[in-house]
Formats: structure tokens, C-alpha cells, sequence
């Protein structure tokens, strides 16, 4: 069975920073691309960016310049750095991940349990 298992969200002031961390844990060959998405409450989630087992990277308009995700494809895991955070940027957000099992010849999408940012003075 995989988990992912999100870390570092937290109540930040704003223009503040906070690193999100999705660690990737079980019995799998590889992952493909990972991703961060959010739900703020009353809207549709939202994709805040993704990056490939390669490393190229993709963000939301409304992120770019801000966010930066990075991935450690050694310890299966994938970072959110939130810099110049904004009230608007609160919600809840959940990484996931194109995992390949063993025997398997397609990817398999995961997702973690989600983590709590909250952008407020």
C-alpha cells in the first residue's frame, strides 16, 4: 500500500513563508509526476503546481513567482516553498502523486490526506 503523508502547513502572517513537505511511503518501482493541489472552503480545488520525475516544473498563475516545488526523488518526496503569502492563498492543500507499482504498467494516482494553511495577521 502507498502513502503520502503531507507535513509543514501551519498559520503564517502575511508576506510570510512556509514549506510543505509529501513524503511518499510503501512498496512501489518509481513516481511520475507529483503535484500540489488546494481547496480553499467554498471553492473547487485547485492545481497549484506540478513537476515531473525530471524535474520540469508547472505553477498556477496565480502562484508564479511565489511558490517554488522541488522534489527529491531519492527520499520519494516533493516540496511546496510559499513564499509571499497572501490572505487568499489559505486553504487546504494536498499533494499527489503518479505512482508506478511493481508488475504495473501504468501509473496510479495517490493522494495524501492534505495539510492546513492558513494566511492571516
Amino acid at each position: 500500500q502507498v502513502q503520502l503523508v503531507e507535513s509543514g502547513g501551519g498559520l503564517v502572517q502575511p508576506g510570510g513563508s512556509l514549506r510543505l513537505s509529501c513524503a511518499a511511503s510503501g512498496t512501489f518501482f518509481g513516481i511520475n509526476d507529483m503535484a500540489w493541489y488546494r481547496q480553499a472552503p467554498g471553492k473547487q480545488r485547485e492545481l497549484v503546481a506540478t513537476i515531473t520525475s525530471g524535474g520540469g516544473t508547472n505553477y498556477a498563475d496565480s502562484v508564479k513567482g511565489r511558490f517554488t516545488i522541488s522534489r527529491d526523488n531519492a527520499k520519494n518526496t516533493v516540496h511546496l516553498q510559499m513564499n509571499s503569502l497572501k490572505p487568499e492563498d489559505t486553504a487546504v492543500y494536498t499533494c499527489n502523486a503518479a505512482v508506478v507499482r511493481y508488475g504495473a504498467w501504468r501509473s496510479y494516482i495517490y493522494w495524501g490526506q492534505g495539510t492546513q494553511v492558513t494566511v492571516s495577521s
